[in-house]
């Protein structure tokens, strides 16, 4: 009789055994964490599921009212069928187990469902292979008691129906119930109950011994076993897919990993903390209705992700299989829209080109354009010179071209920034310097790649990579009068504050030049993909080797920002930002403004309007100059034109014949030498040949712009002789 001595022994051990804490059942519950989570739009559809625990499969929590009666009576007439009588210990089938080890007899067990929900709450309590010690036994017994006090017997129920492992990874009725018979949990028929509560002693049992048990549980409750193989044959054949319903296919894959890679209530970053998946879909939402909380509009993700795809189909046989798409509303920062891959197209769907880093190609132009307006080197009327143009680059000359080939000559700025022109851009980023351009790119906020040394002069053409994410809120920060803001994608969370990055007039001219489709047509026609019902400023940009392009604009109330290209980095064949990226961005335009077309903003106070073009203040042309009698500022070097001969004349004196350097304020230098200051210079020509170079200013490194010249002296005509 010693098995029940042993009982006795427990007895007395456990009434007198020290108070130990349990947890709050309402803790518990909140610290549910589902191993899948739904990503929700700003109006709480679902856009998409993610998995955020690879070691489990666990539904959210699901309240007792809300599981199936016929499972709840299937598990208390498998598992405890004294659970609504006994306080958390069922001594009498204790004893009952006692007497039958002692006889040797085979028995159903004596732990309850109580004891069973202590061991799935302290992980010290869990059941080992070989099974409990007596004193983790006791310790289990003594827990079960003090839930029983603590906790209503429908709580432990409910608890004990979340928390318990079913099948494989499976754990909680919530997960076996979707991924066994594709059900939710409220909706699970007698057959179905039983073969979870099966399930409980034997997760990983195979189907004969499954069927007996379940059968066993349907005859108590003297129903038939009827049909009971062939459910179980079609729950264990199910494949493993979703946890969670969704919409339709998966909408936005990309950004729902994202959401869990980063904590919610902390400051958004691309760059993901390193925290474990599974404790971060705590932090995520815990507890009954987890989910993932995002600014996202569906209607705007699905148009967006549809219009990739077409445009991705329409590009088939150019070499082109991904894009990306991110919308942004102006005034919050807030992302509508974030497609991150043109999904079945691509042969890497799983990169996200929001994140990716890549050369934007001339969409950082503007930048450009914006630092030198702001610092009153330029105005939208200067001229610029596109003409060939050679710059120092270390030991090798940088010559850059434009996307045609071709140079239009003297343009204005106006027609510079909005046609693309490569050469004028790269002519004021070299006035301005890599440095500083490099400086004035992170402040938008684009994070370019390596240095303003390391790119050089092509600094100013995009060579450093940035991200479709930060260049499309870059651009969104010229619709905002120059502030920079951070973008959000997760609802309530909080950012880096505002900055200034350029002033209001400044962030409006570039804005009224990039949305100038008289300007634009040097470049681009009148009819192109840029061209919109409303109003919009916008820009194309072509990587190097036309291996990426762009399109990023904005209106009064949206940015768009689009990707296209290849995620291995493979060329594409004769596609570029107009033809590639800008199609995508017109449709969204259209569908954004479908009810109201986009309205111009308001010129800032302190612009001044002067023969059809608008100036910063203290730089509009002042009457008498050049240009106020109908030409442009000049800009750059104006004479001599790279490459002149200059032939002296033999009968005027050389004093008489000095050149005169004519251009934008600077240094002249001569061979290196110091000429002089200023808009023009002159300078006592020499026979030979000469390099003519401007720079910013007296102490600027920074060669602005260079000329070759050559001066020749012509010979005097030769004396006939008299009468000849």
């Amino acid at each position: 009789m010693r098995p029940l001595a042993a009982a006795a022994s427990a007895l007395l051990l456990l009434a007198t055994a020290p108070a130990l804490a349990v947890p709050d059942f309402n803790a518990v519950r909140a610290a549910h964490a589902p191993s899948d989570l739904p990503l929700l739009d700003r109006h709480g559809a679902v856009l998409q599921t993610v998995r955020v625990d690879d070691s489990v499969r666990r539904g959210p929590w699901v309240t007792l009212a809300d599981i199936s009666p016929a499972l709840r009576e299937a598990i208390v007439l498998s598992e405890d069928r004294r659970f609504w009588a006994h306080g958390g210990v069922d001594w009498r089938a204790l004893a009952a187990g006692a007497w039958a080890t002692a006889w040797d007899s085979r028995t159903r067990g004596a732990s309850t469902l109580t004891m069973q929900l202590a061991g799935l709450l302290d992980d010290d309590l869990a059941r080992p292979a070989g099974g409990r010690s007596v004193g983790q036994k006791l310790t289990q017994m003594h827990r079960a008691r003090q839930l029983e006090s603590g906790w209503s017997k429908t709580q432990i129920l409910e608890a004990y129906l979340n928390r318990v492992p079913l099948r494989g990874e499976l754990v909680g009725v919530a997960a076996a119930s979707h991924m066994l018979f594709g059900k939710h949990a409220s909706g699970l028929d007698a057959v179905e109950a039983a073969l979870l509560a099966s399930m409980v002693r034997g997760p990983n049992a195979g189907a004969p011994l499954l069927e007996r048990r379940a059968c066993e549980v349907l005859r108590q409750q003297q129903l038939d076993c009827a049909g009971l193989g062939i459910t179980l044959a079609q729950a264990l054949a199910r494949r493993p897919g979703p946890l969670l319903p969704t919409q339709g296919e998966g909408l936005a894959p990309h950004l729902a990993r994202l959401m869990v890679r980063t904590a919610p209530g902390q400051p958004q970053s691309v760059r993901p903390p390193a925290t474990a998946l599974a404790s971060t879909a705590a932090r995520a939402g815990a507890g009954a209705g987890a989910a993932l909380h995002s600014t996202l509009d569906a209607g705007v993700q699905r148009v967006a992700l549809q219009a990739l795809r077409r445009q991705i189909a329409e590009l088939r046989g150019r070499e082109v299989e991904d894009g990306a798409v991110l919308v942004l509303d102006n005034g919050s920062g807030e992302v509508l829209a974030w497609v991150g891959s043109s999904g079945s197209a691509s042969n890497a769907p799983a990169v996200d080109a929001v994140l990716a880093r890549r050369q934007p190609g001339s969409t950082v132009k503007p930048f450009v354009y914006a630092l030198a307006l702001q610092q009153r080197l330029i105005t939208a009327a200067s001229r610029l010179d596109d003409a060939p143009l050679q710059l120092a680059a270390g030991a090798a000359l940088y010559q850059p071209q434009n996307y045609d080939g071709g140079f239009k000559g003297a343009v204005s700025v106006r027609t510079a920034l909005a046609s693309s022109l490569n050469v004028p851009a790269v002519r004021v980023g070299a006035m301005l310097g890599p440095d500083a351009v490099f400086a004035a790119l992170v402040q938008a906020g684009l994070r370019p790649s390596e240095s303003g040394g390391y790119h050089g002069h092509a600094l100013a053409l995009g060579s450093a990579e940035v991200s479709l994410l930060d260049l499309t809120n870059a651009y969104r920060l010229f619709a905002q009068g120059g502030r920079w803001s951070p973008v959000r994608w997760q609802s309530g969370a909080a950012g880096e504050p505002p900055r200034r990055v350029f002033d209001a007039a400044t962030a409006w001219i570039v804005a009224d030049i990039l949305a100038d489709p008289a300007a634009r047509a040097v470049g681009f026609g009148l009819d192109s993909p840029l061209v919109t019902r409303g109003w919009a400023a916008v820009k194309t940009g072509t990587s190097k080797d036309l291996r990426d392009n762009w399109c990023v604009g904005f209106t009064s109330r949206y940015t768009v920002g689009v990707w296209v290209g290849n995620a291995g980095g493979a060329p594409m064949h004769g596609v570029s930002g107009v033809s590639g990226a800008a199609p995508v961005w017109r449709e969204m335009v259209a569908h954004l403004h479908a009810r109201a077309p986009s309205a111009p903003p308001a010129p800032p106070s302190g612009l001044v309007a002067q023969r059809g073009e608008w100036f910063l203040p203290g730089t509009q042309v002042r009457a008498g100059s050049a240009a106020a009698t109908g030409d442009a500022q000049a800009f750059g070097i104006q004479t001599p034109r790279d490459g002149s001969l200059v032939l002296l004349d033999p009968d005027i004196p050389l004093q008489a014949q000095r050149l005169a350097f004519v251009g934008a304020p600077g240094q002249w230098r001569v061979n290196g030498r110091v000429v002089g200051s200023g808009s023009v210079v002159h300078w006592l020509p020499r026979p030979g040949r000469h390099v003519l170079e401007r720079r910013a200013g007296a102490g600027a490194a920074e060669v602005v712009d260079r000329v070759a010249f050559e001066v020749r002296a012509a010979r005097p005509p030769a004396r006939r002789a008299p009468g000849g």
